[in-house]
């Protein structure tokens, strides 16, 4: 399956309801405006004038999703789907991630009562091996890059008989994330873009997806040095590209998953690259200005509209309807 449909997005929906916490839309509006806020959204005093939340721009606060990230969702979604099917194996699911993905495929089994099998690097941070094996996982630690870890996985789901599982590159793990914008949308239905950032683009897949259904433009943004999914849009398909970026811990994927790209293939999607400069001081001013304390990748998302257009950011009109994802909060304090 190399292109997903929205029904995919509702099937997922319906799957995982209850079994993930719904998004929380934040809008950035002044307080003091006569309309009435989103009963389920939290609204914050007035930014200051160069605040790019200040006009109609609102926040998704995805990085409140159980184990800090959007991960959770396409977890959630890949393992109850085989639970229902009945191909869910009594070895358990097994993947390769010290990060975001790990954790939350970790965290879904424990939720099912299933085994889980993480493969990592010997020298992953300590926290990550702890964290894991907080949520029940069998964490097996392997070389000392994220090949060799990733081939132990395979060889294991080989051997084993292990389901196994991908950040990002499989239709159950995109529209799971797809979820997402069905939740947007019930609290802003006459948005008019959603801007997210891109990795492999699994999240990208999901929220394109659905958002291209309902006629909704996609803002898609990458560091300029991980343009994974950019690259393939110039190139037709899928291309290995170059990893460089303060956002590479969760942005860093070398290849976009053809799902993405698919998605990617309309007018309503635009691709936007930002400097790591400019994802710093999204990070930056989410927490200075409004007390938001997030990873790089999800900051990535709103660097692709806080600068201006010389800036190769995505500038909205000034009456556009934009929600930004806000994606993942994993990640140190002790930068911001």
């Amino acid at each position: 399956m190399t292109e997903l449909s929205y029904p995919d997005i509702e099937a997922a929906a319906a799957r995982i309801a209850g079994r993930v916490r719904p998004v929380t839309v934040a809008s950035a509006q002044p307080g003091n405006r006569p309309e009435a806020p989103t009963p389920t959204a939290a609204t914050w005093s007035a930014p200051p004038a160069d605040d790019p939340a200040g006009s109609g721009v609102h926040f998704a606060l995805e990085f409140m999703q159980y184990t800090g990230t959007f991960k959770a969702r396409g977890a959630q979604n890949f393992i109850q789907t085989h639970l229902t099917e009945g191909t869910f194996p009594e070895a358990g699911v097994t993947i390769a991630s010290g990060g975001n993905a790990g954790l939350a495929c970790a965290w879904a089994a424990r939720d099912a009562g299933v085994p889980a099998t993480v493969f990592l690097p010997a020298n992953a941070p300590a926290v990550k091996v702890e964290r894991l094996r907080s949520y029940g996982a069998d964490v097996r630690l392997i070389g000392s890059e994220f090949a060799e870890a990733a081939l132990a996985c395979q060889e294991f789901a080989e051997s084993s008989g292990a389901l196994a599982s991908h950040a990002y590159d499989h239709p159950l793990i995109a529209a799971g994330a797809g979820t997402m914008m069905t939740e947007i949308l019930s609290q802003i239905p006459d948005l008019d873009t959603v801007v997210v950032s891109v990795g492999g683009g699994g999240l990208f897949a999901g929220v394109a997806t659905a958002a291209t259904f309902h006629g909704v433009r996609t803002v898609a943004v990458e560091p300029r040095n991980c343009r994974a999914l950019n690259a393939a849009l110039e190139a037709g398909e899928p291309v290995d590209v170059p990893v460089d970026s303060v956002a590479a811990d969760s942005l860093g994927a070398r290849r976009a998953t053809p799902l993405a790209v698919a998605a990617a293939q309309n007018d309503l999607v635009t691709s936007v690259l930002v400097d790591d400069e400019q994802i710093i001081s999204a990070r930056r001013h989410l927490w200075g200005e409004h007390r938001l304390a997030v990873e790089h990748a999800a900051a990535t998302a709103l660097a692709g509209i806080h600068g201006s257009a010389g800036s190769g950011s995505y500038v909205p009109a000034p009456d556009e309807k934009v929600c930004v994802v806000l994606c993942g909060a994993n990640t140190s304090l002790g930068d911001l």
